[in-house]
């Protein structure tokens, strides 16, 4: 098991992965104590006869921790378009490498997404993939290890190298389905969002949407929204979980309670004592004034995902979206979310279920079905789409 320490040794193989057709890259990070991802490990295999010389199969485990590493041959290979960068589940790996540098890899293979196309369920696991592809079982007894400490054991390089090793022949699998189907731009699509940088991006004045409430009030929206954002912004600054500056209960509590003084904040069920002085119970205190104040009063919208105009209709649009995604072979959560099919259900029509590949699979029908176009009936076990007419 090679592992790599210097930035020589890192080129060394990013040369013999720009002569492969593709490379597997998976990485370890550590995200419980900060805002952003910890970089811990990075693992990479080409396949077999990749190289000048008649190398390949190679896998290496490289050590960013390791003092003097550059990932500049890494980023370098990143930036090779003749080699296909493959991730499984890539989205938090492509925020960790878009954060460090400002880069995507291109191309880019999500084995879980083309699963998902492939028909092999809902945001299927790697774990799953290896035991029906490989026909080989992980052990994944090092999964939850911390990967910041050094050295490493044998057992989690072990692991780690598991993640790239098998990975070459799911590629190699569900890239020959793909163009077996036809569906290769179908993922192109997906891959166009996990490469958009708004995909990683966390705007302080937006955090108040991810937050669950069941108020809408506009004046407990306007407090809520200004809490979410001086929490994300004092996040950001310092590298710092969300939860250790106040968890959204806590959140939810001071929005209703509107605390205006320290003497206040002390009364609080669910505030971290951290959070009941300094700079978090000033910085929570100026939230909540300015929230007060503001004239600027968030209107819920009643065309907002999540939010059924239509309930009658919402279900109809699910028995549809799931006969559809039956029929293509396609995981339904792909295609589109329940707040998607609500939001349909309400009027709400730029939404990505009712474009692209979508659309052709279930959204021009979705929206047939809502303009009272077709029906839905049912022979058997199966649903079918009849045309509305007279």
């Amino acid at each position: 098991m090679t592992t790599v320490t210097t930035t020589d040794q890192l080129a060394a193989f990013c040369e013999i992965a720009k002569s492969a057709p593709y490379v597997t890259v998976d990485t370890e990070f550590l995200r419980e104590r900060t805002y952003y991802s910890k970089l811990c490990l990075i693992q990479l295999a080409v396949p077999p006869a990749s190289g000048a010389n008649g190398e390949g199969g190679a896998a290496v485990l490289v050590d960013p921790l390791a003092k003097d590493l550059s990932l500049e041959p890494l980023y370098d290979l990143f930036r090779h378009k003749a080699t296909v960068k493959v991730f499984h589940a890539a989205r938090q790996d492509l925020e960790i490498f878009f954060h460090d540098a400002g880069i995507f890899p291109e191309p880019l293979f999500d084995t879980q997404v083309a699963a998902m196309v492939c028909g092999f369920g809902e945001q299927v696991g790697y774990e799953t993939l290896v035991r029906k592809i490989v026909r080989a079982n992980l052990d994944k007894s090092s999964r939850f290890t911390d990967w910041s400490r050094r050295p490493l054991s044998d057992a989690q390089k072990s692991y780690a190298l598991a993640d790239v090793t098998h990975l070459r022949a799911i590629y190699e699998y569900l890239a020959a389905e793909l163009r077996k189907s036809g569906r290769d731009s179908w993922l192109a699509e997906e891959m166009a969002v996990l490469e958009d940088p708004e995909t990683y991006v966390t705007r302080p004045e937006e955090a108040w949407l991810r937050v669950r409430t069941r108020s809408n009030s506009p004046r407990f929206l306007a407090i809520l929204r200004e809490l979410a954002r001086f929490r994300e912004a004092y996040a950001q600054d310092r590298d710092i979980p969300r939860s250790r500056v106040y968890k959204d209960d806590a959140m939810i509590e001071l929005a209703s309670t509107k605390p205006a003084d320290e003497a206040d904040l002390g009364k609080s069920r669910l505030l971290l004592r951290e959070a009941r002085r300094g700079d978090i119970a000033a910085g929570i205190l100026a939230a909540v004034k300015a929230g007060q104040e503001t004239r600027d009063l968030p209107q819920p919208d009643s065309a907002e995902p999540g939010r059924p105009g239509n309930p009658a209709l919402s279900d109809l649009l699910r028995v549809l979206l799931k006969a559809k995604s039956d029929q293509a072979g396609v995981a339904s959560k792909l295609i589109a979310s329940a707040a998607d099919l609500d939001a349909i259900a309400s009027g709400l029509r730029d939404l990505p279920a009712l474009s692209g590949w979508r659309a052709e699979v279930f959204g021009n029908d979705a929206l047939r079905l809502a303009d009272g176009q077709i029906a839905l009936s049912a022979k058997g076990g199966a649903v079918r789409v009849v045309p509305v007419t007279g």
